[in-house]
């Protein structure tokens, strides 16, 4: 008796937690955003000064 009760109310939480949530990004906002990190990570570009050089500190 209870595994008929049990079931039906099993059956449609298991169908919920099967659940994909897919994010699509623009090809071409996530190539920028891709090579701004690879330029961060192997720093091909000179880091840009916090403060003009010659500036009083």
């Amino acid at each position: 008796m209870r595994r008929t009760v049990l079931l039906p109310a099993l059956v449609p939480l298991l169908l919920a937690g099967c659940v994909t949530i897919n994010i699509y990004f623009p090809a071409a906002a996530a190539e920028k955003a891709a090579e701004k990190i690879i330029d961060e990570v192997w720093q091909l570009r000179p880091p840009v000064p916090a403060a003009p050089p010659g500036a009083s500190q």
